[in-house]
C-alpha cells in the first residue's frame, strides 16, 4: 500500500517512521518546513536509547507534490482537519481509505462532509512519541498498539487488509467491531488528563500526586461516561478510576499531555475536540458538564493569555 500521513509530529513520525524502517511506502505531510527539510536531508531520525537510527522517507509541505494513495492517515490537530482534509483531495482515489487516528471527538465527521462516508475508517492510537528537534523523534510504539475499524462495526477485507499492512509494518494494529466505543474510550483518557495537565503545568508523574487533582479528574470522567451511555456508546469500562489508571499505563514520569505541550509552545490547542466536545454533547442531550466546561474555560483563557503575550 502507499500510505501517506497527513500531520507528521511526534504520533505521525512515530509511526510513519515504523512503517518505513519494515519497508512500507511512506509519505509524510507537515506544514513545518524545518522538519521536512531535516528528513528529507538526513532521513527521519529515530532515537533510541543508545542510537540513532536513520530511516529514508519522503517529507512534504503539499499533498499537491505526491499521486493517488491506498490509505490516508490522518494526525493533524483537530481544528486544522477541515483544511486538511480540502488540501489533500489530489491523493483520494476511488479506492483510497482514510483513518483518522487523531485525539477527540468529531474528526470522522468533518472528513464525511468533505469526501463522503464510505471512505472513512476509525481508529485510536494508544501509541506516543517525542520530537526532539526537526527530523529526530524518539518513537513510543515499541509495545503499543492501535485498534481501527468500520464506522458501522462490520467486518470488511478492506479493514482486515489494512491491519494487515500496519502489523507487517511493525505497528500492533488490532480490528475493533466497536470502532465508535474505543474512539469515547480514549476520548474519556484525554478528558481525565489533557487540560488538567494544561492548566497546572505538570506532567504525569507529578499529575497523578494531588488527590484533588484526581477527584477533579473522576467528576470529568464521569460527564463523559454520562453522556456516552446516554447514546448508547458501549465502553470498555464505565469506572472513572479505571480510565484514570488506563491514562498512564506505561508513560514516563516526565510525560505530557498534547494538550500542556500545545500551551507550552503557546499554540492552539485541541481541548475543543476534547473536554469541549463533552460539553457540546451534554448540551444536546440537556446533561450537565459543568467540569468539563470548567476545565475548558481555563485552557481557552490560557490560550488568549498566551496570544497576548505573543502580540506584545
Amino acid at each position: 500500500m502507499k500510505i501517506c500521513f497527513l500531520g507528521a509530529g511526534a504520533l505521525g513520525s512515530s509511526i510513519g517512521g515504523t512503517l518505513a524502517l519494515h519497508g512500507k511506502e511512506v509519505y509524510l505531510v507537515d506544514q513545518w518546513q524545518e522538519h521536512v527539510d531535516a528528513i528529507n536531508q538526513n532521513g527521519l531520525i529515530f532515537i533510541e536509547v543508545d542510537k540513532e537510527i536513520r530511516v529514508p522517507i519522503k517529507a512534504v509541505t503539499s499533498p499537491a507534490e505526491l499521486d493517488k494513495m491506498d490509505l490516508i492517515i490522518v494526525l493533524v490537530k483537530s481544528f486544522a482537519t477541515e483544511a486538511a482534509i480540502r488540501q489533500a483531495l489530489p491523493l483520494i482515489g476511488e479506492e483510497t481509505v482514510v483513518l483518522s487516528l487523531q485525539n477527540g471527538l468529531g474528526n470522522e465527521e468533518i472528513i464525511e462532509e468533505q469526501i463522503g462516508s464510505e471512505k472513512i475508517i476509525g481508529g485510536k492510537a494508544y501509541v506516543g512519541g517525542v520530537i526532539q528537534a526537526p527530523g529526530k523523534v524518539i518513537p513510543g510504539v515499541k509495545g503499543k498498539e492501535i485498534c481501527i475499524g468500520e464506522m458501522d462495526g462490520s467486518s470488511t477485507k478492506r479493514i482486515t487488509a489494512i491491519a494487515r499492512e500496519l502489523n507487517d509494518g511493525g505497528i500492533i494494529t488490532k480490528v475493533s467491531k466497536n470502532i465508535k466505543g474505543m474512539i469515547w474510550d480514549k476520548l474519556l483518557i484525554n478528558v481525565a488528563t489533557g487540560a488538567l495537565a494544561g492548566i497546572t503545568g505538570l506532567g504525569y508523574g507529578d499529575l497523578y500526586k494531588i488527590k484533588e487533582i484526581e477527584e477533579t479528574a473522576f467528576a470529568a470522567i464521569e460527564e463523559g461516561i454520562a453522556i456516552a451511555k446516554a447514546n448508547n456508546i458501549s465502553l470498555t469500562t464505565e469506572i472513572p478510576l479505571q480510565v484514570w489508571t488506563k491514562a498512564a499505563v506505561g508513560l514516563p514520569y516526565e510525560f505530557k499531555t498534547s494538550i500542556l505541550q500545545s500551551l507550552e509552545k503557546k499554540q492552539k490547542t485541541e481541548v475543543d475536540f476534547i473536554n469541549g466536545a463533552v460539553v457540546r454533547w451534554g448540551a444536546k442531550m440537556g446533561i450537565p458538564t459543568p467540569v468539563n466546561s470548567a476545565l475548558t474555560a481555563c485552557v481557552k483563557g490560557i490560550e488568549l493569555k498566551n496570544e497576548v503575550m505573543k502580540n506584545d
